[in-house]
């Protein structure tokens, strides 16, 4: 029962002291100052527990607080006292879907649906979800709502062209794509989205230039929509401090830190490895041929690092053995709830690309840590990253051109060359063109590396990624089997790459790619 529920009745507000503490609860939550916005809301709906924007809103502090069982609870809720409302339905689908919970994600967006049967927005939102769950076939029936409903409807023709391109049926996605941009779409999303999805077939057929103009175009629209110089800004300042910290550490430092959090004074935990290196150098590849073998559960950029550990170092670099003990526990909580209940007992493997450069800080709260990083010709890692279409924020707003690019992936990777010379700590690199090249030989030296023998499972880990959601932008590529035509896709584009070669090229030299 919810808490707000049992309590005990307190005096009644008056509606403008109602109205009062509901604007202070927004203003806690729209400021990410979730407890204080917890503790508000709790009230509030002990008052009218009849409002269901309020319980809706309740749900996203708990939620906010890592009270995901209360957050369900208050959500459940609000969708019992207004089973119609179909924005508000639709907001709590979003909600479910950023907790990685797609089934009842899924069920909101449909519910929403039902009650609002001329609304575009629902169906949208349930298409993107089932074919992210590559469940193409019904994410097409929610389209072809869409589309029955406005024909002219620009997400509605944007993702027929996707699922076109998804189903082999190049022609046509090409076609409805150019018709797309002629039309020039007023969706802002859009706008962009199509010039990327059709940069992506010209590519594959060759037509590079013109898969450049389209990526360009894209980029600059991205751009107007965006402050990247705030991101920019953003970005340096925290790639510098970061690299500074970390090439201050001497090379002994490991050994320091266990002498100031020994291995009698930690907890058990699940045994647990990290999976790193640049984005696009063939961590999902690796990740998915890991999570085959039954003895692995592997996470799929979790947020437990971001949300549980690195705050606790911007508050302070020094933390009690009782707090990197509590910090340890709450962290191996958050894989083991979003793996699920088949996760007990296996090895957590946890695969976060853009966290490699916050290595040391794994490495103090988890000294045991085994660590894979994956390596790929930075020219082919710099492109493929170019031609991503992902949420900016003020780590990937570097994809926005090639010159930052380079600059991003030299600031992750002489992180990594500096930690790699660390002492006292378990490491190993893995080349994607030799796992393209024989899988199951470097499959089974990274499996053993974690202390496991190989499975025949892991050979064909595309039949298990087929069943599942995955949250990397490259979740397509990893539902069939290897393929090397990604192994120095760079030399097609070499003019294009030209002006940032010479940056790229210690790199190279450094990791064997000539």
């Amino acid at each position: 029962m919810l808490r707000g529920a049992r309590a005990q009745a307190a005096r009644p507000m008056t509606p403008v002291e109602y109205q009062r503490n509901l604007e202070a609860a927004r203003r806690c939550l729209l400021e990410h100052d979730y407890a204080p916005a917890l503790a508000r809301y709790e009230k509030l709906t002990r008052q009218l527990p009849g409002e269901p924007v309020t319980w809706a809103e309740y749900g996203s502090a708990a939620s906010g607080t890592g009270r995901f069982e209360l957050a369900d609870q208050c959500w459940q809720k609000a969708l019992s006292l207004a089973p119609n409302n179909a924005d508000l339905i639709g907001m709590i689908g979003h909600h479910y879907q950023g907790m990685r919970q797609p089934e009842k994600a899924g069920a909101c967006f449909a519910q929403a649906a039902a009650a609002a049967p001329r609304s575009i927005n629902p169906r949208i939102s349930l298409a993107v979800l089932l074919e992210k769950s590559h469940r193409l076939d019904e994410a097409r029936a929610a389209v072809e709502e869409c589309l029955a409903i406005d024909p002219k409807d620009d997400q509605a023709r944007y993702f027929s062209a996707l699922l076109d391109r998804r189903q082999g049926r190049l022609e046509s996605a090409e076609a409805r794509l150019r018709d797309l941009i002629a039309s020039e779409p007023r969706h802002p999303y859009v706008r962009y989205a199509c010039r990327y999805e059709l940069a992506q077939i010209l590519d594959a057929q060759g037509q590079c230039d013109e898969a450049m103009r389209l990526l360009v175009e894209a980029k600059q629209i991205v751009a107007a929509l965006t402050d990247t110089k705030l991101l920019f800004k953003s970005y340096d300042q925290g790639a510098e401090s970061a690299l500074r910290f970390t090439r201050a550490l001497p090379k002994t430092i490991l050994s320091t830190w266990a002498q100031y959090f020994p291995e009698p004074k930690r907890e058990p935990i699940a045994p647990l490895a990290f999976l790193g290196g640049h984005p696009r150098s063939g961590t999902t590849l690796l990740e998915q041929v890991l999570d085959a073998h039954p003895g692995v559960a592997a996470l799929d950029e979790p947020s437990a690092f971001l949300d549980l550990l690195q705050p606790e170092f911007h508050k302070s670099k020094e933390l009690s053995s009782g707090r990197l003990n509590t910090l340890r526990q709450l962290y191996i909580q958050a894989l083991l709830r979003e793996a699920g209940p088949a996760a007990a007992g296996k090895l957590l493997l946890d695969k976060n690309p853009s966290p490699t450069a916050r290595l040391p800080l794994w490495l103090k709260v988890f000294p045991e840590l085994r660590v894979l990083i994956a390596l790929r010709d930075p020219r082919d890692v710099v492109l493929s990253c170019y031609f991503q279409n992902i949420p900016l924020n003020a780590a990937n707003v570097n994809f926005l051109s090639f010159d930052r690019l380079a600059r991003h992936y030299a600031n992750l990777m002489d992180i990594w060359l500096a930690v790699r010379e660390w002492e006292g700590f378990a490491w190993v690199e893995v080349r994607y063109e030799d796992t393209v090249a024989d899988l199951q030989r470097e499959g089974r030296r990274v499996t053993e590396f974690l202390g496991l023998a190989w499975h025949e499972a892991q050979g064909r880990f595309y039949e298990k990624s087929r069943t599942k959601q995955l949250y990397s932008p490259t979740y397509q590529d990893v539902t069939r089997p290897v393929y090397s035509r990604s192994v120095a896709r760079w030399r097609a584009y070499e003019k294009h790459l030209a002006p940032i070669l010479a940056a790229l090229e210690p790199y190279c030299r450094t990791f064997g790619y000539d």
